[in-house]
């Protein structure tokens, strides 16, 4: 009796905080909380898993602003009265240098005028956002069709089909694109359209490393029991690729059409600084580029503004791409989620995330609930 006595008179002095505890991490209560009887706010422990990615919103801004650049490049170019056709050689000197301070900037031109032509060097940058975003969104969406397409067959069908359309991709690895490009610039005629012929052509030949994302993807989603279920429900082909796997492949085609506009961009860019792309006068950061590189020394700013144009609107497609991959991410997320419930600077548990067991002075954090968070 004295030793049952001995042993029970240690629990005499723990107690246990009184009320239901909660294994959600947000309905728990810490010890502070306790404490104090405040009620703890519903979304306080998710507020940083809620924050929204700064690559996000600086992409978006950069994406937004040459889009609509794009879009009202018109109306700009009127406010002014200018447009990137219409010579100002009045503003250019002997040698057929612009005269002024950073290459005739000034109320009427607001990025100056190019040299030889005078012509309106802002005008110039707004039409070719229009020309790089058409020929770059139009070659994305033709490789993200045929791409997505060829994915998903590979993915679905192992075997001889996805044997023939890997060697298929293999070839188009290894092709030469941009010697085929300049052959081809060569050969079709000048009155056919050359931004349809840049989309056809940039378009064709980018759809490779789509198609096996999507192939490496659809071979993980085959076999989930959603998809077998509908199999043996008697679903047809079509209806699996379209209704069963499509949807899950959504996120990865979002971020990968980010990713993919401004290689686009960029290769339409490089075609027209080779002299294979836009063909004059018709505007192109890409030929200004080149044209610019002869008057670099005189004045720098014709080629400063093209240039900058065509790095902003890489870097926004980037960064929005790369925010997008980690906010469609859900391992991201839950990781996120896991961060948000341990307080970095303390190292103790943050408010309403664990359960706690008091021995009257110090409590400790109840680690079944932070395993369940982690499983979930």
């Amino acid at each position: 009796m004295s030793q049952a006595r001995s042993v029970s008179q240690p629990l005499s002095h723990v107690t246990v905080k009184s009320g239901p505890r909660s294994c959600h991490p947000l309905r728990g209560q810490s010890l502070k909380s306790q404490k104090s009887g405040a009620p703890q706010a519903p979304g306080k422990t998710r507020a940083r898993s809620r924050r929204v990615d700064p690559r996000l919103i600086i992409g978006g801004i950069l994406v937004t602003f040459f889009v609509l650049l794009a879009i009202f490049a018109g109306p700009l170019s009127a406010l002014t009265g200018n447009d990137p056709y219409t010579p100002h050689r009045e503003l250019l000197d002997d040698n057929s240098v612009p005269t002024g301070f950073g290459g005739g900037i000034s109320a009427q031109h607001w990025f100056g005028v190019t040299p030889l032509r005078g012509a309106d060097l802002f005008s110039i940058v707004a039409y070719g956002a229009q020309v790089s975003l058409t020929i770059g969104i139009g070659a994305t969406v033709i490789s993200m069709l045929i791409g997505v397409g060829v994915g998903l067959l590979a993915g679905y069908f192992p075997g001889v089909v996805d044997a023939v359309l890997s060697r298929t991709m293999d070839v188009f690895f290894g092709f030469p694109f941009l010697i085929f490009a300049i052959a081809l610039s060569a050969v079709v005629p000048a009155s056919f359209p050359r931004e349809l012929l840049l989309i056809l052509v940039l378009g064709f030949f980018g759809w490779p490393s789509i198609a096996r994302l999507i192939r490496g993807q659809v071979l993980s989603l085959r076999g989930r029991d959603y998809t077998t279920a509908a199999r043996l429900m008697g679903a047809s082909t079509g209806h699996i690729l379209v209704n069963e796997l499509l949807p899950g492949l959504l996120p990865l085609i979002i971020v990968r059409l980010t990713l993919a506009l401004p290689g686009r961009i960029s290769a339409e860019a490089a075609l027209s600084f080779l002299g294979v792309g836009i063909n004059p006068p018709t505007p192109s950061w890409g030929r200004s580029i080149s044209d610019a590189v002869a008057w670099v020394m005189v004045d720098p700013m014709y080629l400063l503004f093209p240039g900058l144009a065509l790095f902003l609107v890489t870097l926004g497609f980037n960064l929005l791409g790369d925010g997008l991959a980690d906010a469609l991410n859900p391992r991201a997320r839950r990781r996120e989620m896991v961060e948000a419930t341990v307080d970095r600077t303390s190292g103790k548990a943050t408010t309403g995330t664990v359960g706690t067991v008091t021995d009257g002075h110090n409590a400790r954090p109840d680690s079944h609930d932070v395993r369940e968070e982690v499983q979930a």
